[in-house]
């Protein structure tokens, strides 16, 4: 083959999308270093040491191989961390097809936030999709949403509003747990001895009596799936009452 013609093949590979070359054929004889590999040792990178840890060459170094081998699967960074939140969503069982729109969705967002607590880094990365595995997800959910009479644009709204929701609590769960381990407290009772410092000295002003009585008052501060929780009923009650889609669809 000339050349030029070689060139030419090479420059469309490169500028093909992530999933799309993957889903190529890959020829006989190359290295054994997959994407799945690629993505297993990053994620654990990104789990032990941040995601900021998450390198070309520290990579390089966990898979124990030269530091452009995993060029020939990504060109860089950002579609590493495709390959990542991709590998990360291969975690979630989707919701069963024939499940009520509630469940579904309840539990569609239970496993979210688990897997975004165990993964504290996937918030920072989540908008580099959508990957296959994502759209696994979301094309699960809106079947069920279809299914319940509702338009696939309000399918999506609804979607998107669970799924907004899942992200806000976790990155102030996971806000919290950053603080808690930077006072060396664990979370649970030994977050209860009292507010930080700054904090105690802005409910004794006095201008804060609402907070200061939640601070003393409420049961349950320390729960952090309990408030999840609370608040997603919240979100569905909202969500059924527009829709008025409160019961499961005919014939289930």
């Amino acid at each position: 083959m000339p050349i030029r013609d070689r060139q030419d093949k090479s420059k469309d590979r490169e500028s093909a999308p992530l999933w799309e070359r993957l889903h190529r054929p890959k020829p006989a004889g190359r290295t054994p270093l997959t994407p799945e590999r690629i993505a297993g040792a990053a994620v654990a990178i990104a789990d032990t040491e941040g995601l900021d840890a998450v390198t070309m060459r520290r990579l390089a170094v966990a898979l124990d191989v030269a530091p452009m081998a995993a060029y020939r699967h990504v060109t860089g960074k950002d579609e590493l961390l495709e390959l990542m939140v991709d590998h990360v969503y291969g975690e979630l069982e989707p919701p069963a097809a024939e499940a009520d729109w509630r469940q579904a969705t309840r539990v569609l967002a239970l496993r979210l936030r688990a897997v975004s607590l165990k993964h504290p880094w996937v918030p920072r990365a989540d908008g580099c999709g959508p990957t296959p595995n994502q759209l696994v997800l979301l094309e699960a959910a809106l079947v069920i949403l279809c299914d319940s009479r509702l338009d696939v644009g309000t399918s999506m709204s609804v979607y998107s509003t669970v799924t907004s929701y899942v992200r806000g609590a976790v990155d102030s769960e996971i806000g919290l747990n950053r603080l808690l381990r930077a006072n060396e407290r664990s979370g649970g009772e030994e977050a209860r001895p009292g507010p930080a410092p700054q904090t105690a000295w802005l409910m004794r002003t006095g201008r804060y009596p609402m907070c200061e009585r939640y601070l003393g008052e409420a049961a349950r501060t320390d729960d952090p799936q309990w408030r999840f929780e609370v608040g997603l009923e919240c979100v569905l009650d909202g969500i059924a009452a527009r829709l008025k889609i409160d019961h499961a669809p005919s014939g289930t």
